[in-house]
C-alpha cells in the first residue's frame, strides 16, 4: 500500500469515526499533495508525499515557536496535535547515533576543509536522511564538526 492510499484510507476512517480534527489535518495533507503534483494525471510517489508532509511539519514547528512567543498556548497545543498526526505518515526518525554515522561517511567522501563546504556536505547528506531526520539538526551537527 502506498502512502497516498494509506492517507485516503485514514481519511475515510476519520469520516466514519467523526474525528473532525484528524479529518481536517488529512484534508490539509491531501490539498498540499494536490498542489505538489506537477501533472494532475500522475500520482505522487511516496518520496514526494514524504516531502510534502515534512514541509507541513516544518511549517507547524515554526508556527509553534511564534505562538509560544505570543503566549497562545491553545494554538501551540493544536499545532502539536497536528504534528503528531502528520508524523504518523513519516518514516521512522534516525537516532542521533545513526545520523552521526551517515555524517561520518559523507565527511569521508567529501573531505571538507572549511565551513564553506557546508553546501556540498548538505547536498550529499540530504537524499540519505530526507524525511528521516530534522534537517536543521543535521545542519547544526555538521557546523559543530566543521567549527
Amino acid at each position: 500500500m502506498t502512502l497516498s492510499e494509506k492517507i485516503n484510507n485514514d481519511l475515510k476512517d476519520a469520516m466514519k469515526n467523526k474525528d473532525s480534527f484528524k479529518l481536517g489535518v488529512i484534508r490539509m495533507i491531501k490539498g498540499a499533495m494536490q498542489v505538489a503534483k506537477p501533472n494532475p494525471r500522475e500520482e505522487l510517489t511516496d518520496d514526494d508525499v514524504i516531502n510534502v508532509i515534512s514541509k507541513q511539519i516544518k511549517m507547524r514547528r515554526e508556527a509553534i515557536s511564534q505562538f509560544e512567543e505570543a503566549n497562545r498556548e491553545d494554538l501551540v497545543l493544536q499545532n502539536k496535535k497536528e504534528i503528531e498526526i502528520l508524523s504518523a505518515y513519516m518514516p521512522e526518525e534516525l537516532s542521533l547515533e545513526e545520523l552521526n554515522k551517515i555524517i561520518d561517511k559523507v565527511f569521508e567522501e567529501v573531505k571538507p576543509t572549511s565551513t564553506k563546504d557546508i553546501g556540498i556536505i548538505m547536498k550529499s547528506i540530504s537524499p540519505k536522511v530526507k524525511g528521516k531526520a530534522d534537517m536543521s539538526l543535521v545542519n547544526k551537527l555538521i557546523k559543530e564538526r566543521l567549527g
